[in-house]
């Protein structure tokens, strides 16, 4: 499970590039129940969405020709610039150098192999966010790939991920967890894209999930304020019910109301 107590490999970030941040603001707020605080001159204009006060991600303005609105994940690493080196080492590329963010911390963009966009956060007077599990809050990443082992192998060279299979009707679900940890702290999972109906097989690209109380009550919202539906509301046991959802400009994003831990 995710949780605050950020360790190297571990999700402890995300933000989202749009090209209408004033949009999504209203739209997170209507769904999440977000308020969004813009940054001054000096960061850019990039700035918070908070929940109850606390940080639950970041948002920028992008333009056409810095890419498509998305939705971005990063990981802690203790020395950004040593991840780059394996990033590289391990067939990835690297789109944004490490550099430093005022004070709070170091940051990078990379790609893996497949050419998704992935960012790296090495804290420093900012830790991560302030709230994950939540409801409204980030609970799970989940990567879409065209290769799921060679991805594996790639995170794994990287961070040091642990990779475990867990069965489901029909076949297995890759499951993440940050090295040496146990696999109650798993947080993401790798899925293959190609045979994912509602995905695009050539855009393979990380995406967040946002723990909700109404799986089905979130996606009609969604639907009701300009967003999209990408897939329906779907139960797996054990799991709970999500959803694939996208915000008015096209940005990817998945809702789960979590089914209870086991026993609870």
């Amino acid at each position: 499970m995710l949780t605050t107590n950020y360790v190297d490999g571990a999700p402890n970030w995300i933000d989202l590039g749009t090209p209408d941040i004033a949009g999504a603001g209203t739209f997170y707020a209507g769904l999440f129940g977000w308020d969004f605080e813009p940054g001054g001159e000096e960061v850019g204009g990039y700035g918070m969405f908070r929940l109850d006060g606390r940080t639950v991600a970041g948002g920028m303005t992008v333009t056409e020709e810095q890419g498509p609105p998305s939705w971005n994940v990063y990981f802690r690493t203790s020395d950004a610039d040593a991840t780059a080196r394996a990033v590289r080492d391990a067939g990835g590329g690297v789109l944004f150098e490490p550099m430093d963010v005022l004070d709070r911390g170091r940051m990078a963009v990379f790609t893996d192999p497949a050419g998704v966009p992935f960012g790296v956060w090495q804290p420093r007077a900012t830790r991560g966010l302030e709230a994950v599990t939540d409801v409204g809050t980030l609970c799970w990443a989940e990567l879409y790939t065209p290769d799921v082992a060679a991805a594996a192998r790639f995170y794994r060279a990287v961070f040091g991920w642990e990779v475990s299979e867990m069965p489901f009707d029909g076949g297995t679900y890759t499951v993440v967890r940050p090295a040496a940890a146990p696999d109650e702290a798993a947080f993401g999972g790798l899925v293959p894209i190609g045979p994912d109906p509602v995905e695009d097989a050539g855009a393979p690209y990380w995406t967040p999930y946002f723990e909700v109380q109404d799986c089905d009550l979130t996606a009609a919202r969604a639907e009701e304020m300009g967003g999209k539906v990408r897939l329906t509301p779907l139960f797996m046991e054990g799991v709970g019910r999500f959803a694939k959802l996208a915000d008015p400009a096209g940005a990817r994003f998945a809702v789960i109301a979590s089914a209870p831990p086991s026993g609870a």
